[in-house]
């Protein structure tokens, strides 16, 4: 029998829920089954959640919820969290194990990359360790395939943040900043 591909997975998890989860706590399982049981996803494309601070998460889960941010995955988990419920993710998220960086990084590459990193001033809002604070997310040790793609996103207006920095911020990046960027976070 073939193992099934990780996006299989995390869509069986979603489906296997409870028909009528309405708490946070049996809906969990299907978020860890794709974003990691111990705070670092396996799965491409899909962010790890681990350490993620608890603000941020929660206004992730009502934009989700609202349908102001549309991923069919997550717009479906979310339907029918409370704000109770969403604070109850929020803070089991914020309780798993921050991922961590990818090993080996190249000293040149990431030379160059942290130069780009405080030109662009991103430790000032994700923090000097790149955790996150209040409801700016963890952005360091994040899956450089999810970085690049939310980082051109971004830029391309196809992802609106809450707060209008982020695509202000991605006008000015070059597809070369963005790739050098996004493998900066992921071995920080």
């Amino acid at each position: 029998m073939r193992p099934l591909a990780p996006s299989a997975l995390c869509l069986l998890a979603l489906l296997t829920a409870p028909a009528n989860a309405e708490s946070a706590a049996e809906r969990l399982p299907a978020c860890l089954a794709c974003h990691g049981e111990s705070g670092t996803s396996a799965n491409p494309g899909v962010p790890s959640l681990g350490a993620m601070p608890a603000d941020y998460v929660v206004t992730q889960l009502y934009l989700f919820r609202e349908r102001q941010r549309v991923a069919d995955p997550m717009n479906a988990m979310a339907e029918g969290l409370s704000d109770d419920d969403l604070r109850t993710l929020g803070d089991a998220v914020a309780k798993l194990p921050a991922p961590k960086p990818e090993p080996n990084p190249d000293p040149a590459r990431m030379e160059a990359a942290r130069a780009l990193a405080a030109k662009h001033q991103c430790g000032s809002c994700h923090g000097a360790d790149l955790a996150g604070q209040d409801q700016i997310p963890r952005v360091g040790a994040q899956r450089e395939d999810y970085l690049l793609a939310t980082l051109r996103a971004y830029k391309s207006g196809a992802r609106a943040g809450y707060d209008p920095a982020m695509n202000e911020v991605a006008q000015g990046l070059s597809e070369d900043d963005i790739t050098a960027l996004s493998y900066y976070l992921a071995h920080r």
